[in-house]
């Protein structure tokens, strides 16, 4: 007679045993079910559990993972940083992500790199910790994201090219049409004339804020001289909009060659600008663009008042799609309360 598998040393398991055994199982079942990428890894970085989602999700078998370091399935440059964010932890305890969660880029086993959504826990036992990773996939949510977001670039340009060459043109004619009745209304009642007159200036005022609008909307300057004139004629628009002090600061020439990168930046910096002077009441604005070997910076101050005390990042639309657009590029935003009063949208962007 074969012996029992549940016989351990001669001896039958004891109640505590067995319902730890059963625990372990309904675990183990818990995680090969789940939807989401688990990993668990202890204090050096070293995987100890890989579910089956996770072999999913970056085409690792467990087997093939179990043991090592999880940068393995890292991007640069958190795979070579990410030993030092541990130790860093581990030391200050200042966590970086560890019961935050954010969005950032992963690599698979055949090195493409994907975009997941990252939520780490920890787990203190008697004698150790371990840390729990929740990864999700989203690249088909990404790629909804872009397509939205090229749909409605689209529309703003055909929107944009309506007002200058539809609306503009029948505020012309209108404007012509007002000038011609005055000429004709001057011989013999001037107050009617006079009128006419000022119907002809404010049709015209209407012409130059309609031509204002459609440069924001289609900013013809961004695919034709670049990121640099463009917000340097952001800077110009606003001010002649609002009636507030705006300017570029641009230590030196900034070239940048990615089109629709270069388009996405922008018009983050064009929310940051309208929620400064809508949001914030900010008479005074700074647009700083900046870049170095490989990544372009952008910076937007503000004299408004800032946010409120308990902003923790907002849930607005103008945030979240200025949140999206800066997800296409690969790059990192922050908003920050500005000591001396007033808000900053920081923001930058890889050149690759």
């Amino acid at each position: 007679m074969k012996p029992s598998k549940n016989i351990s040393n001669g001896r039958k398991p004891t109640v505590k045993e067995s319902d730890l055994r059963d625990r372990e199982a309904r675990l183990r079942a818990i995680l090969d079910t789940a939807v989401e990428g688990i990993i668990t890894i202890d204090e050096r970085g070293s995987i100890e559990s890989f579910n089956a989602a996770s072999e999913k999700i970056f085409g690792y078998t467990a087997d093939e993972v179990i043991g090592k370091n999880v940068n393995v399935l890292m991007s640069t440059p958190h795979r070579e940083r990410h030993d030092g964010y541990l130790e860093n932890y581990k030391h200050t305890g200042h966590a970086r992500i560890i019961g935050i969660g954010r969005e950032t880029i992963a690599k698979r086993k055949d090195g493409t790199l994907f975009p997941i959504d990252l939520s780490v826990s920890e787990v203190k036992l008697s004698d150790r910790r371990i840390f729990t990773g929740f990864v999700r996939d989203v690249s088909e949510r990404k790629r909804l994201e872009r397509e939205i977001l090229e749909i409605s670039e689209r529309e703003q340009r055909r929107i944009g090219q309506d007002l200058h060459d539809g609306l503009c043109q029948h505020l012309a004619g209108i404007e012509m049409l007002s000038q011609v009745l005055a000429q004709k209304l001057e011989p013999k009642f001037k107050a009617a004339a006079g009128r006419a007159h000022e119907i002809a200036k404010a049709v015209r005022a209407g012409i130059s804020q309609t031509r204002l609008l459609a440069r924001g909307l289609s900013p013809v300057t961004l695919e034709a001289e670049g990121l640099m004139a463009a917000l340097a004629e952001l800077a110009l628009n606003t001010e002649k909009m609002f009636g507030v002090n705006c300017h570029l600061i641009c230590p030196a020439v900034v070239k940048f060659d990615n089109y629709a990168a270069a388009t996405h930046l922008f018009r983050i910096a064009q929310e940051a600008v309208s929620n400064a002077i809508k949001h914030g009441k900010a008479n005074k604005i700074s647009i700083q663009l900046t870049e170095d070997a490989s990544h372009i910076r952008l910076r937007v101050d503000d004299n408004g008042k800032g946010f409120p005390e308990k902003f923790t990042g907002g849930s607005g639309m103008g945030l979240r799609i200025m949140q999206s657009r800066i997800g296409m590029v690969g790059g990192s935003l922050s908003i920050e309360q500005r000591p001396t009063g007033g808000a900053s949208v920081i923001f930058s962007a890889p050149k690759n």
